[in-house]
């Protein structure tokens, strides 16, 4: 390997690694963002279940599912660790979307048992569809930096605990949806923000180079379009929820920068940074609107997370032909369509036979006391709970 070559390859490598350490910090995004959204009697559940399905996925991905991915591991441009690594961080996030949707009353255990299955085995087969070289590649699918792949994937195996978890207690009272706020709210704006941040490097890091100039152009472009679609998506639901109560709704509008994001992964690269900003307004406002639709139609989601990452994710992925001509609708579609039915349908077994074989709900009296005291056995704010100081 030549000097040019030896100083290529260390640069990538670092550049792959230090955007896969960006997308771990992630993970404490989502953490903040699910603390701040359920009650005070769920956040050290919460808490524990977000650095306890980072650590399984991590653990569950490196043993079985890289290898059911990739194969013969990553390309030579770079170091098959750095690969692994930056791809590791990816299944993480994927699994903390769906615990926020099935927060708040599911049994801890069971969560973390579906985590292992998902990390190990659901998200590789799809991974490699598209990412490990399968089908969807010769269908000729983009998915830039997982739109579908990660977002949608994680999404389906969320509707399906959803569905045959139920809603919380009180959730809906004579056909209408009523609220249960979160607790922390500074926590989930924080946790937006952590997010926001860490999407440059989920994004960014999906060039998976840094050493050539066109490389370079392309991260800048990355950024930037990250960057715009957030921003607009943040505006497009505050004007939304506005719009539609006539206040400006903080969990909405978090949800919204979200949206955003979500939408542009499918293809950060190559839309201008308008076109970047209409896909993340209209992400916005699309959230807003998926949020009260499944609430009408009794999905108890405390975090957003089936809309958010979703139904903007699909979005995202429609909108990849309008910027890239070498996507297709029909192709964007279709690949969609058979992520959604491979991880709806396949957790869909799982978590009913989780629920035949040891339920994967905590009882009313466990969910009225909390998953803190349930599962935990200590409070995020007992000062509170207690109404003691604690000094």
């Amino acid at each position: 390997m030549s000097a040019d070559n030896q100083l290529a390859f260390a640069l990538d490598t670092f550049y792959l690694l230090i955007s896969g350490a960006l997308v771990m910090w992630m993970a404490a995004g989502f953490a903040m963002l699910e603390a701040g959204l359920v009650r005070a009697k769920n956040t050290t559940e919460i808490l524990t279940k977000n650095i306890t399905l980072y650590a399984l996925a991590c653990l569950c991905y490196l043993i079985i599912g890289y290898s059911l991915m990739y194969g013969n591991g990553g390309a030579s441009d770079y170091a098959d660790a750095a690969d692994f690594f930056f791809q590791s961080v990816f299944v993480a996030t994927a699994l903390s979307i769906i615990s926020g949707a099935v927060a708040e009353r599911m049994k801890l255990v069971s969560f973390l048992l579906f985590s292992i299955i998902l990390s190990a085995v659901l998200y590789p087969v799809q991974g490699a569809w598209s990412w490990g070289g399968g089908f969807f590649n010769q269908w000729g699918f983009v998915d830039f930096a997982g739109s579908g792949i990660v977002h949608l994937a994680g999404a389906a195996a969320a509707l399906a605990g959803v569905l045959i978890l139920g809603p919380r207690l009180g959730k809906y009272k004579d056909g209408k949806a009523q609220a249960l706020p979160g607790a922390n709210m500074p926590l989930a704006a924080l946790g937006t923000f952590i997010l926001w941040f860490g999407w440059f490097g989920f994004n960014g890091g999906s060039q998976l180079k840094l050493s050539s100039s066109a490389d370079a152009e392309a991260i800048a472009n990355v950024f930037v379009n990250t960057n715009s679609a957030a921003a607009a998506g943040t505006i497009g639901a505050l004007v939304m929820t506005k719009w539609l109560s006539g206040k400006a709704d903080l969990t909405m509008i978090l949800n919204g920068a979200l949206a955003g994001l979500v939408a542009i992964t499918a293809q950060p690269v190559s839309p201008s940074a308008p076109l970047a900003a209409v896909i993340g307004a209209i992400a916005g406002v699309l959230v807003v609107i998926s949020i009260i639709a499944l609430d009408k139609l009794k999905l108890d989601d405390p975090v957003g997370a089936l809309s958010v990452h979703g139904v903007c994710g699909l979005f995202g992925l429609l909108m990849v032909p309008i910027s890239d001509t070498s996507a297709s609708l029909a192709v964007q579609a279709a690949a969609a369509a058979t992520i959604f039915v491979w991880m709806f349908g396949s957790s869909l077994v799982i978590w009913w036979l989780l629920h035949k074989l040891i339920g994967i709900r905590v009882s009313a009296e466990q969910e009225y006391q909390g998953a803190d005291t349930v599962d935990c056995g200590i409070d995020a704010y007992p000062e509170f709970v207690r109404g003691a100081s604690s000094r």
